[in-house]
This record gives structure tokens, sequence and C-alpha cells, in this order.
């Protein structure tokens, strides 16, 4: 679909004129701006309009002179009319697209005729309160108005971050037409009032991989009435829309060469392949990771400890805090830096336990037994010591082997070595902060050149986000949804195999980590 910048649109914005009706030409006022808009779309497809907009029509077209600025969507082979203003009108048509997090939302507000970002936020996801996973939101929908509630909440944190949003861009929520939002199967579900509960139970079947696009007043969004709103799709259960929005933004479906997408979350999802095929799967290797077993685990944020370097100088070990100032917590990024320095210093051995001769003063005797001080009660935010004990770290491995067991299965399923993969690409806030060759120190992932590894960052925003500004993406979500197949690990004789060679620092098989090997011998 191509865009008429002499007239200012671009994406689904489009300006048609049309002769005024007459006695010789007394087509319906409807049907005269879908016949100027099929031409203008060079489509034969059917446009539909929907009540509220009809009923306004008739004062738009004579009002503008039949010269009129429409915004469009089509989902699945299917056009609609969403908007309609004079052409001369100067107030903007705006899209909504949302990162749909477990524990975060983000919010981006954008100018559909440009593609220019208008604004951005984001809030706490106010589910949290109910439960502060998933699984225990799940749970929560089964109870009376449980369902209900948990989908109020949400929406109402949307309505209180748009109404924001238009006050800081000096507009109205009505100006709010097209809103796509990415996030896993289970927010999804939440979101539009869809009971979970089957989505964890044997044999894990949700209740829509595909929804059909709804307007905002269905929903109540507190955007325009006729909004049209669009979820991503996912694929099954565990693997939601925010991955499929990461495959169309990395642009894995667009490659030749061959690339692997992890996702770290609630789970650790994996995507792998190219233009020609696409293979997923999902595994339990996200909290642990993700800085969320461990006392001091908190999300990326100021206060949270996200390095963890050794100082070669002084042979210690140095933090540091986002923001700066003194620790409150660490996030994923920090722990994994941490779990690397401990053992390249020879803290923790091969197994992940405690060398007390080499912990030195560090080494605490804890309610979980030993545990290593990495921040002392004097340097800390609170005054309450940052510690990390055995069993927390024993998380940690566990995690980081099922973390390379995934990835080992999923490229052994397809024929694909690990050491193989053109392009490794890391998205979500884990993926913003993590240094790879941490990662790569404990054997989370494979031995790569650091250059074939590139942070995504928000990947389930940007996804969104093309979708508002580019058309063709629709078809693209459309192709990667039929074109992914799911790898069930929970089936896979291999998998508790490779897993337990995993569990050693940074493998049982040391030559698939010659970097770590050097480093270990300098």
């Amino acid at each position: 679909m191509k865009s008429n910048e002499k007239n200012g649109d671009a994406g689904w914005v489009h300006t048609v004129s049309m002769n005024p009706p007459s006695l010789r030409d007394n087509t319906a006022d409807a049907d005269r701006l879908k016949r100027a808009l099929q031409r203008r779309l060079n489509t034969e497809e059917p446009i539909e309009i929907g009540l509220g907009l009809l009923r306004r029509l008739p004062s738009i077209l004579r009002e503008s002179g039949y010269r009129v600025r429409c915004v469009l969507f089509r989902h699945r082979h299917r056009w609609s009319l969403v908007d309609a203003q004079a052409a001369s009108d100067p107030r903007p048509f705006l899209g909504l697209a949302v990162d749909l997090g477990t524990s975060r939302v983000v919010l981006r507000l954008l100018d559909l005729s440009s593609g220019d970002i208008r604004a951005e936020t984001a809030f706490d996801n106010p589910q949290s309160a109910v439960g502060p996973d998933i699984l225990a939101r799940i749970h929560a929908a089964d109870a009376p108005e449980g369902l209900r509630s948990l989908r109020q909440r949400i929406v109402d944190g949307l309505n209180h971050a748009v109404g924001r949003l238009c006050r800081d861009c000096r507009t109205q929520t009505d100006s709010v037409v097209l809103t796509v939002l990415s996030g896993n199967t289970a927010m999804g579900h939440l979101f539009l009032g869809l009971p979970p509960r089957w989505i964890i139970r044997e044999p894990y079947i949700p209740v829509v991989n595909a929804p059909d696009a709804f307007s905002a007043a269905e929903l109540g969004l507190d955007l325009n009435p006729g909004a049209c709103v669009m979820v991503f799709p996912n694929v099954g259960s565990y693997f939601g829309g925010d991955l499929i929005a990461g495959i169309l933004f990395a642009g894995l479906d667009q490659k030749e060469e061959t690339s692997l997408l992890v996702d770290v979350g609630t789970n650790a999802e994996v995507v792998i392949g190219n233009r020609n095929w696409l293979i997923a799967c999902a595994g339990a290797a996200g909290p642990a990771l993700e800085g969320g077993v461990t006392r001091m685990g908190m999300m990326a944020g100021p206060g949270a400890i996200d390095r963890v370097e050794l100082d070669s100088a002084a042979g210690d070990i140095a933090t540091r805090t986002i923001g700066g100032g003194k620790p409150k917590g660490i996030c994923g990024s920090g722990l994994i830096d941490l779990a690397a320095q401990l053992f390249l210093s020879g803290r923790i051995d091969i197994r992940g336990k405690f060398v007390a001769e080499r912990c030195g003063r560090r080494l605490q005797t804890t309610d979980g037994g030993l545990g290593f001080e990495l921040v002392s009660s004097a340097e800390s935010a609170d005054g309450a010591a940052l510690i990390i004990d055995q069993a927390e770290l024993d998380s940690l491995i566990r995690s980081k082997a099922a973390m390379y067991t995934i990835l080992e299965t999923l490229t052994t399923t397809v024929g694909v070595d690990l050491h193989e993969i053109d392009t490794f690409y890391v998205a979500g806030t884990f993926g913003s902060f993590i240094d790879p060759r941490s990662a790569i120190a404990i054997g989370m992932i494979p031995d790569l050149p650091l250059e074939r590894f590139h942070s995504l960052g928000n990947s389930s925003l940007e996804g969104a986000t093309l979708a508002l500004k580019d058309p063709s993406v629709q078809e693209r979500i459309e192709a990667v949804r039929d074109r992914i197949t799911y790898l069930e690990l929970n089936v896979n004789q291999d998998f508790m195999n490779r897993f337990s060679a995993a569990r050693f620092l940074p493998h049982t098989e040391t030559d698939r980590f010659p970097s770590v090997v050097e480093r270990l011998h300098r």
C-alpha cells in the first residue's frame, strides 16, 4: 500500500476526494466513500463502517466538501473504516502501541500520518497486587468475580496512562483511533476477559490463538469509541504475541541466514529460523535469571545492581547500580554477572558451591546456609546486607542450565549446531542489561563471538509499533503465526540428559566454552 505523500498520508491514513451527490448520481454516502477508498487502496475487498461513524458520516462529508482524511485498518483480509474527518481538519490521528507485560506495562503514542512518536510512558502492572506471577493470577481468575477484577485493573491502568499521555501531548483521548497490544498468552486472555483456566491444565488449551479486532468501546478503553484494538496472536499457551512481535522487529521472518531469538520473562521463550522456517519452544528458565528467586532480587530500576565486576587491582568484587545510588537489590543481569565473577575468581567451584578460603570475610552464615555478602549493611540503601545464599545460587545454576538446554535441544532438533547461529538476539529488559560475556562464563548461552549477540530492547513494544506504522506487517503477522512449529519440551526425552550436563560451570564439556577456559587460566 503506497502512501500519498502530497496529502501527508502514510500507513493507515488516506485522503480521498469525491464528487458530491446529484440527481444524476444519487449513490448513498457510505457507498460513495467506500468506492473512493477502494480505488485509493486498489482493492475490491469490502470495507466495513461501524454504526457510530455511519451516523456521523453525512455531516462529515458535506462539511468537508467531500474531501476527507480517513483511518482504515485491515485485519485478516477485512477492512474497517475506523474514523474520518475533513481533510483540512488539523486534529491528529493517533495510534497506541502497548507492551502488556506481566510486571510492567509500556505505552507509546504515535502520529499515524507521520509515524512520529509523540510520547511514551510505563506503569507497574496493577494485577501484581492480586498475584505477582501469571500462575497466581490464573488461579485468582477462578474465584468469583476474580477474572472481572483482574481485567478491570489492567483496563483502569491503561485508561489512566493514556489520559496522562494525551494531556502531555495536548490532545484528546478520542484522537487515539488504533491500538495494538502485545503480550504473552495469559496477559492477552486477562485483558480480554477470557477465562485462562485451561492454559495451565493439560492439554494446555487457550480460548483463542488469534483474537478478532475489537472496538475500544467494547473493551472499556477511554479512546475514540470506534477505535480498532488488535491483540497480537499467540501460538498456543506458552508462546505469546510478544514473541511474534519480537520476530517481526528482529526481521527473523525475512532473513536468509538462520538466527535465534531469546526472550526471558515468566518463561524463557526461544525461536530459531529464517525466511523459510521458524521453530519455537518455551521452558521454565525465567524467574531466576530475572533475579526473581533471591531475597535481594528486584526488577531493573533505580537502585538495582545491574553490573558486578572483579576489581583486578584490589582483587575484590565491585558493583554498579542503575541511577548510581546505594544498592537496594540486584536485577537479573547483575545476578548473572555475580555468578560469573564468583566462578572466574574461584569463589565458587564448577558445581556452583562456595569455596570458603577464596570467599574470605564475605562468606556468611545465613538461614539458607552459607551465603556470599555482596553489599554490606553499611553500604546498602536500606541498611540490610545484600547476600546470595547457596540455595539461591543453586536455583540460578538450575535456571542457567535450563536456558542452555532449551537452546541446545531446539537447535539439535532442527539439525543446527549452536555455533552455526549467525545472529543471537536477546529481547526484553533482560536483553537490554545482560552482559553476554557473563552469560557465556556460567554456560547460560553458547560461546559465540560477541559481535553475533544483539540486544533488541523492548521488542514487544517495537513490534506493536511496526504494526501501527506499516500495514504490510499484518500479512507478516499471519504468515509468522502460520509458519511457526512449536516444540513441546515436556515430552522430549533428551532434555533431562542435556540438563544434567549443563548444571556445571560452565558445562561438563568445557571444550564448548573455549573463551571461558582461557579466562580461567589467565
